[in-house]
């Protein structure tokens, strides 16, 4: 039954996740309070890893949530099923962008969805910062890689680096 629900439930993460891998952190928030399968915290260390390695994050975080909630067959299937609704969304959107590319409809939908996913992510970030809000060590890091990835615009790449370089660091002090 498990792994049903993980094809569902990833299914439906990659039907209505729109904006890229990180805007289906609020649904793999709701899978966590909902289903159990992680945790909050779970989750912010899966989202970590996963933008650190290879690939979309979405996708990894979904390979990582299959894993923990219904081993290896739990991962293909949480991962292809996150991967399935975007593969015919592609093939269908291409077809009638063509057709309907200077429709006034069609831009404002998409004009849209631009607010929507950046408040959706704007929550989940929150979410995802209350549980570190008592970590002084974990609040300086957040203010200072926010100062220096405004003042300087690197890969995102170097500040994750950083970041985890501090992890380490701020771990064994």
């Amino acid at each position: 039954m498990i792994y049903l629900h993980l094809i569902l439930e990833f299914f439906k993460i990659g039907l209505f996740s729109f904006g890229g891998g990180y805007a289906t952190i609020p649904f793999l928030y709701h899978i966590s309070e909902v289903h159990h399968w992680y945790s909050i915290d779970e989750l912010t260390r899966m989202v970590a890893v996963a933008s650190i390695t290879p690939g979309p994050v979405g996708i990894n975080v979904a390979t990582y949530a299959g894993l923990k909630s219904g081993g290896i067959l739990g991962s293909a299937l949480a991962t292809t099923s996150e991967m399935l609704p975007s593969l015919f969304l592609v093939i269908l959107v291409s077809k009638l962008l063509r057709k309907f590319s200077d429709n006034f409809y069609v831009k404002s939908i998409i004009e849209t969805l631009k607010p929507i996913s950046c408040a959706l992510l704007t929550s989940v970030a929150i979410g995802l910062l209350k549980p570190e809000i008592n970590d002084i060590k974990a609040m300086i890091l957040l203010a200072f890689l926010l100062l220096i990835s405004w003042k300087s615009k690197k890969d995102p790449l170097f500040y994750i680096l950083i970041a985890a370089v501090a992890g380490v660091i701020l771990t064994l002090v």
